[in-house]
């Protein structure tokens, strides 16, 4: 086992291109380092990647050891989504550098605020520069598509404006 903060990280290696993550090691870092995360499947984490500018990681030679990504609109809005490093590489600054890089992305740099959800990490987000915001935070657990929009639900309907609904 190694311990991170007295390892020698020269040999460390981070990574902004998504089409090098390796799918099946970063299903087990998540299982290993994210309880949020143990149910990812193989599909649904390259569906997530494709749709995510930067995707950083972190290699230890030929091992993913840590991963985060974003999503932006690059001017108003981006979202810090799965930091992860694993347990046996924390407390040497690698996570702390790893949010530092996906904020230094030109997709996330220039905007006005970028989010981030977490559950027992406060703290050591608040040490990079967020701050605790619970008045603009809500969730909706979708159920997909499962629901048909009636047309009587929207106010603004436009004789041009074409709606599909999902089957």
């Amino acid at each position: 086992m190694r311990e991170g903060k007295h390892m020698d990280h020269r040999h460390i290696r981070f990574c902004d291109r998504h089409e090098e993550v390796d799918l099946e090691q970063l299903q087990k870092l998540f299982r290993v380092s994210a309880f949020w995360a143990k149910e990812r499947t193989l599909s649904g984490l390259a569906i997530a990647l494709s749709n995510s500018k930067p995707v950083v990681t972190v290699w230890d030679g030929e091992n993913l050891i840590g991963h985060a990504r974003a999503t932006s609109d690059g001017i108003y809005r981006a979202t810090i989504w799965d930091v992860v490093i694993d347990p046996d590489y924390r407390g040497a600054g690698l996570g702390r550098k790893l949010v530092q890089t996906v904020l230094a992305h030109p997709n996330v740099c220039h905007v006005e605020r970028v989010y981030l959800m977490t559950t027992h990490q406060q703290k050591f987000y608040e040490q990079i520069g967020f701050e605790q915001n619970s008045s603009t935070t809500m969730v909706l657990f979708n159920t997909g598509c499962d629901r048909q929009l009636q047309a009587s639900e929207l106010n603004f309907i436009d004789n041009s404006l074409k709606i599909s609904t999902c089957t």
